[in-house]
């Protein structure tokens, strides 16, 4: 049996939903703003994973222009049954405030990689929902309700009904089947049924470092649904020490060698010096992540091998290793669909926006709206998922205004973010310029003297080398030359834990920028990008 390290879905990875399919297996993980929408990977052995669809890949489909900061796809559920796959996910419109506006819908597929169908709305009373589908043939949808009515608990509890398959449509009565635990905020439902039981997990206490995943179990599927006698199933609250924080959100899978395994969320606090572990534990610019952990079952409840806390690593099933070739570190853009682990924000990319067809070998980007915006950018990005790595890119930019800008982007949302941009200035032409946002105060970073791009200069590289705590970016005119700048950023604006307000949920990202706020349309030419792990 091989070992598993965890985490075992670095970077924002959240919210995983498993599903096995004969030998096979499959996590999908939510991408909030971030399009296309839904991350699904796909594993043999429960140690090797690889990005294989992001099924969310039309506007009919998912529809996020305008969405706020960390709205979009929360959490989606994964399944499969009558020889297709049902994918469950929320379209979360309104975050802050008394309500949380949310559209709950369902896309099926035969094939995890192909088209998926357009989607049926089954409701909007809360988010976190799924699809359970029983023995019987009949199925059941149960998502978490949000309560707007003062002085009431916001998590109201979780609510059930029947889903007619052949209409597409949720029939019959709804009922709150689990009020959840005192630990409140009880969402995320998963319905699964082993040895005669009905098993209720859900998650609970928030997705901080409260976290935590609370399983109940019932004779009849309507309950009453009984409690863990040893309650939480997993949780690192307790365990301020463990370098896998926030453990929650789970979901569980039998292995088609009869073994059972948890995947959960989980995240990676930068190492903190000189303060309490007892204190505020951290900043996680990666997200969150997802960890697995083998399960074991005692009078027929599950336990989580080791305690209820997570395992760095775990011994993995008793299955032969099966690895897959990952991209190249270096994407010369020479195929005319970018690869699944770039992102846009909110929309797709169009023809207007950006493509790799209208300069052979580049990805052109037509400027857009700023940083700033919730509508059209032209941004394309991947996740950070390393605590040191190297990112470069190759541009060709020509602007002949202020408003103009195109460059290397780090990214948290429209609130926090720095960018090494080439722009434009009146008197001494193309330069290049820093920039920054921190919770929504924007600044440009005073560099020792402007640095001018010589007029015979075509092409500009820039780079980024992120070390833990910090971060600083380099350019180089010829490609061999490099200079790095004297601003150094830090890794942990760009996290959960630091935005203002709290109810943020992603990670940082790293990727290539566009904008043009004289609405000119210019383009610039990224010949390259590149993403370089130093763990």
């Amino acid at each position: 049996m091989a070992t598993i390290e965890n985490p075992i879905l670095t970077g924002f990875n959240p919210d995983p939903s498993i599903c096995r399919v004969g030998e096979d297996y499959y996590i999908a993980v939510s991408t909030f703003e971030w399009f296309p929408g839904v991350g699904i990977y796909h594993s043999k052995d429960l140690k090797h994973w690889n990005l294989v669809s992001r099924p969310l890949n039309r506007v009919s489909q998912l529809d996020m222009k305008g969405n706020p900061n960390s709205g979009g796809v929360w959490a989606p559920a994964l399944s499969y049954a009558d020889g297709q796959f049902w994918l469950i996910y929320t379209d979360v419109k309104v975050t802050n405030g008394q309500w949380k506006d949310c559209h709950n819908y369902l896309v099926t597929s035969e094939t995890i990689d192909g088209d998926w169908s357009e989607p049926s709305h089954l409701n909007s009373s809360g988010f976190d929902p799924s699809l359970f589908h029983d023995e019987d043939g009949k199925k059941y949808f149960v998502n978490m309700v949000w309560d707007h009515r003062q002085p009431n608990h916001a998590f109201h509890g979780i609510v059930m009904q029947e889903f007619d398959a052949e209409q597409r449509k949720l029939v019959g009565k709804k009922e709150i089947i689990f009020k959840g635990t005192d630990v409140k905020l009880t969402e995320a439902p998963h319905l699964y049924k082993i040895n005669g039981f009905y098993y209720l997990l859900t998650a609970e206490g928030g997705t901080r470092f409260e976290h935590q995943s609370t399983i109940a179990r019932a004779e009849n599927i309507w309950g009453p649904y009984t409690v863990h006698p040893s309650n939480p199933l997993i949780s690192s609250y307790t365990a301020p020490r463990n370098p896998l924080q926030k453990a929650g959100h789970a979901s569980i899978v039998q292995t088609h060698t009869d073994e059972w395994f948890l995947v959960h969320l989980t995240g990676r606090p930068l190492p903190r010096d000189n303060q309490s572990v007892y204190l505020s534990r951290g900043f996680c610019p990666l997200g969150r992540e997802t960890a697995i952990q083998r399960l074991e079952w005692q009078e027929d409840w599950p336990y989580v091998v080791g305690g209820n806390e997570p395992s760095l690593s775990i011994e993995g099933p008793a299955i032969a290793e099966v690895s897959w070739d990952q991209p190249a570190e270096k994407d010369d853009f020479s195929d005319s669909e970018l690869r699944l682990d770039y992102q846009t924000l909110r929309i797709p990319i169009d023809k207007k926006i950006g493509n790799t067809t209208d300069h052979s070998g580049h990805l052109r980007l037509y400027g857009k709206e700023s940083l700033t915006s919730l509508f059209t950018q032209a941004f394309v990005a991947r996740r950070w998922q390393h605590f040191r790595f190297q990112a470069e890119t190759k541009l060709a930019f020509r602007p002949d205004s202020f408003q103009q800008a195109a460059g290397l982007v780090n990214y948290y949302n429209t609130e926090n973010w720095t960018a090494l941009q080439i722009t434009w200035d009146e008197q001494k032409g193309r330069i290049l310029q820093l920039s920054a946002c921190d919770n929504g105060t924007y600044s440009e970073p005073r560099l020792a003297e402007v640095i001018t791009v010589p007029e015979s200069t075509e092409y500009v590289y820039m780079r980024v080398n992120v070390d833990v705590q910090t971060y600083r970016y380099s350019y180089s005119f010829d490609g061999t030359t490099w200079n790095e700048l004297d601003v150094s950023f830090d890794s942990y604006k760009l996290s959960d834990d630091y935005i203002r307000g709290g109810g943020f949920f992603t990670g940082a990202f790293v990727g290539m920028q566009c904008q043009d706020t004289s609405g000119e349309n210019l383009h610039a030419d990224f010949d390259y990008f590149s993403y370089k792990s130093h763990a």
